[in-house]
């Protein structure tokens, strides 16, 4: 709590969860606003939301006809990070072609699913740009292992192993992994991503204690149903935060450029130097000793597949 010149009293706290047009803001002393953002609202920060889970943010507090805790958010801190959504065009008539659904975040976990929906890669390279980009670290979860039965999960994951990254196996169904993966947590700010259907809620159920809405996976697409629809942090009980998030079907790559992507993809650093070109994109040009590197096997194929791909998409996408 602090004051302004004007005596008026201000309490810095954290966005934990929305509610309709109202934001869940708690202070540093453990009170709880029910807060509102007002024309005027001053945002130290350029992304496209003005308010997202995770903010840290300056609240002015109201009187209200039965005495609840309930604010006025004046300022928006600067942001470290944010995890960010595009906006659907067809369901949202803003302008903005993004959404930050998180922000804040000192750990990214990306969870997916081992059985249905089908594991893809694809989301996971897009989320280590991601991260690689804000130097975050990352822990990819696959849940649903009880479903692994021929071990598809672990032979795909292989590659992030090799990379470096940290992979955890658990299962939902089972309570397998739960352990590891509430210590490997412990006294972060983490946020779940991934896409609707591969158990984040459930998952998140059993690491917090609470008891988020959860949905089966549609038997007719294949494809998680949403259930969260808006983020929520909430508190571990080691200590930390973790962030449930919106499924995500299109994650943004927001500021990652043509010319920046090669360098998120860490194992291209080695070669990079070898190129004849500097600025090579690794697709066209002669005497790519990235190009070399995926030829001869030191470089994954399929990862190399995804950046292609992304490269591709980032022309529509920024």
């Amino acid at each position: 709590m602090r004051e302004k010149k004007t005596n008026a009293v201000y309490y810095t706290g954290r966005v934990t969860g929305t509610s309709g047009a109202a934001y869940m803001v708690t202070s540093g002393d453990g009170r709880v606003f029910r807060c509102r953002t007002i024309t005027g609202t001053v945002a130290a920060n350029e992304d496209s939301s003005l308010v997202s889970v995770g903010d840290l943010v300056d609240v002015q507090p109201t009187l209200s006809g039965n005495n609840a805790l309930e604010g006025i958010i004046v300022l928006v801190h600067p942001r470290t990070s944010a995890l960010v959504r595009r906006r659907d065009p067809r369901r949202n008539r803003s302008r903005e072609k993004q959404q930050v659904i998180a922000s804040n975040i000192e750990l990214l976990v990306p969870v997916v699913s081992a059985y249905a929906p089908p594991l893809t890669t694809r989301l996971i390279d897009r989320y280590l740009v991601f991260a690689e980009s804000e130097h975050l670290p990352v822990i990819i979860v696959v849940n649903k292992m009880d479903l692994d039965d021929e071990g598809d999960a672990r032979s795909l994951m292989e590659v992030y192993h090799d990379l470096g990254y940290r992979v955890c196996y658990v299962s939902v169904y089972e309570k397998l992994g739960i352990e590891d993966l509430a210590e490997a947590l412990s006294g972060k700010f983490s946020a779940f991503s991934g896409h609707s259907g591969v158990g984040k809620s459930s998952l998140i159920n059993l690491l917090t204690g609470f008891d988020l809405k959860t949905s089966e996976t549609s038997c007719k697409t294949g494809k998680g149903v949403h259930t969260t629809s808006n983020a929520m942090m909430l508190p571990l009980p080691g200590g930390g935060y973790v962030i449930d998030t919106p499924g995500i079907r299109e994650f943004s790559l927001a500021d990652i450029t043509r010319e920046n992507l090669r360098f998120y993809f860490r194992e291209f650093l080695r070669f990079m130097s070898q190129c004849a070109y500097s600025s090579c994109t690794h697709t066209v040009e002669p005497d790519c000793a990235v190009k070399r590197a995926v030829e001869e096997g030191y470089i994954d194929t399929g990862r190399y597949e995804s950046y292609c791909i992304l490269l591709d998409a980032l022309d529509t996408e920024n």
